[in-house]
């Protein structure tokens, strides 16, 4: 089979996948007649779907022309693919190889063990007395970025992280952000890559935007992350090298768990590991209080807490915990109010994202033990194909 063959077809598998998962197609700015064609017909069975796959899989092993970097990651990309119809035409398969599968990790249950050591760390560190989640929810609270001062929060932090982001890695010409303010949606921020080095990035407005988390929401999000990922593949993959199956982002796939750890890394990349520094020039002159110190050690001592949203998904999905059981775990755990424990679960069980926080977890993890704070290697990141199992052996 011959390479425009090979992606075509496969962007017409991901395309034909994503007519039964809403939100399967993250983002698409390939030939519009392929989209076209796919909105058109009728939905393929994803029994179909699956052998469409299976037969592109062994094209690619049998494909000799094709670059072996390219090879593989097209192959990795296709397995992921393939265990999402096999899912949907009704084969069992556990929720943990489902993971695999899909981004090419296994995810682990984190010790109650050491989530208890980071309960210890953090009452060292947070203001007060009384019971620790009492007082770590009102800290929580105390952070909140008044409704009034965020559009002007974001703007000046995405002016700031653009420069830097910039100055590290170079932007193409013509690159562009719109961001704008959205309700009624599962997850706290999403980059709508739309083609033409542009992205809409909606921020969710459904829970209290807090001061700590918004740095890296926009750094995620923009710069030097999805936005930059993005634009600098397209500048770089699609335009100079026409390697257009980089013009489709899939959910189920190891290309979600690289964009998402390496999105993660983002803010520590440009603006260090005391990134409330910077944070804090943005939010002085707005009139949003904020501790620096204070912020830095509570960030530091609740990092190991960003392994419970996995554990609880994995008590539903594995061993059939109930939502309610699973919200309790992260109120206990995670030391959240009802509230964002019920948002955390609600991205958890939905039908699209449910896997998907092992793309932040587990690509958080891999990306920073690759990158060990080398700007060379984050680009590398930003402008590459690279699989997950790439990472583990450099």
């Amino acid at each position: 089979m011959s390479e425009p063959d090979l992606v075509e077809d496969y962007l017409r598998l991901g395309l034909a996948l994503g007519r039964h998962i809403d939100g399967f197609v993250d983002a698409y700015y390939g030939p519009p007649e392929l989209a076209a064609q796919a909105a058109a017909e009728p939905p393929v069975a994803p029994a179909q779907l699956a052998e469409r796959a299976r037969r592109l899989l062994a094209a690619l092993v049998a494909d000799v022309d094709l670059a072996p970097e390219r090879r593989h990651w097209m192959t990795a990309q296709v397995g992921g693919l393939r265990t999402t119809a096999v899912k949907l035409a009704g084969d069992p398969i556990g929720y943990l190889d489902e993971i695999e599968a899909c981004y090419g990790v296994r995810p682990t249950f984190v010790p109650e063990d050491d989530l208890a050591a980071a309960h210890k760390r953090l009452d060292a560190v947070l203001p007060g007395s009384g019971p620790l989640a009492a007082r770590y929810i009102a800290w929580r609270e105390a952070q909140v970025v008044p409704a009034e001062r965020l559009g002007e929060a974001v703007a000046s932090l995405a002016e700031d992280f653009r420069a830097r982001t910039e100055d590290s890695f170079g932007l193409p010409e013509g690159e562009e952000v719109e961001f704008q303010m959205v309700d009624n949606k599962p997850w706290s921020g999403f980059n709508y890559y739309l083609g033409g080095l542009r992205s809409r990035v909606a921020i969710n407005l459904d829970l209290p935007v807090l001061s700590p988390a918004l740095g890296a929401l926009v750094a995620h999000e923009s710069y030097p992350g999805h936005h930059t990922e993005h634009c600098r593949k397209e500048a770089g993959l699609v335009r100079r090298r026409r390697q257009l199956e980089e013009t489709i982002a899939l959910v189920g796939t190891p290309q979600c768990l690289i964009a998402e750890g390496l999105a993660d890394l983002g803010l520590e990349v440009i603006a260090g590991q005391r990134s409330e520094r910077v944070l804090a020039d943005h939010y002085r002159p707005l009139g949003i209080p904020f501790d620096t110190d204070n912020v830095a050690e509570v960030s530091a001592a609740t990092e190991a807490l960003q392994a419970v949203r996995g554990n609880a998904a994995i008590l539903i999905h594995d061993r059939g915990r109930t939502v309610d059981e699973a919200v309790a775990y992260v109120e206990r755990w995670a030391l959240s109010p009802r509230q964002r424990a019920v948002k955390s679960m609600q991205f958890a069980t939905d039908p699209t994202w449910r896997a998907y926080v092992f793309c932040y977890i587990d690509g958080l993890r891999l990306c920073r033990d690759y990158v060990k704070g080398v700007p060379a290697r984050f680009e590398r990141l930003v402008t590459e194909q690279v699989v997950p199992a790439q990472l583990v052996a450099a």
